[in-house]
């Protein structure tokens, strides 16, 4: 159907090559131009200043969450004058022992510029949204939508 492309690229930029001393920063380049700069997480000692993979994962969904729900929103005549989200990604233990984020809560925030949906449509828009989004389609990871607070 499509195929969308991300060169990564790092080099040394004149550290030492050991565990705790090379850089971790590197920058992702997409089509079009587009260039993000990336690290590791800092706790992996990388630069808390760039975005890290997991925290991009994280926004991923949080992104195409949003993307499919505006799409539907707007398809059933609802009008959405801003949307949102506090994404939170847990990483723990899997059930292979191994460190994934095991699950990313959804906090969206939601401001309607029509009459909003019942909970329940509400409730139903945000599960169409999952269904259908790639990158939740894509991955094992869990995605919960809190409730509002």
């Amino acid at each position: 159907m499509s195929e969308h492309r991300a060169t990564v690229h790092w080099h040394r930029q004149g550290t030492e090559f050991t565990h705790k001393e090379y850089t971790r920063d590197h920058l992702w380049k997409f089509e079009k131009g587009n260039e993000v700069k990336a690290s590791s997480a800092p706790q992996y000692f990388g630069n808390e200043e760039l975005v890290d993979p997991e925290r991009a994962f994280v926004a991923a969904l949080s992104s195409c969450h949003m993307l499919t729900f505006l799409a539907l929103a707007a398809r059933d005549g609802f009008v959405i004058d801003e949307y949102s989200d506090a994404a939170v990604g847990i990483m723990e233990r899997n059930e292979e022992k191994r460190i994934a984020i095991t699950r990313v809560v959804l906090h969206p925030n939601i401001s309607w510029g029509s009459e909003p949906p019942s909970q329940e449509q509400l409730d139903a828009l945000h599960e169409k949204a999952h269904k259908h989004c790639f990158i939740a389609n894509s991955v094992t990871t869990a995605v919960e939508i809190a409730p509002p607070t």
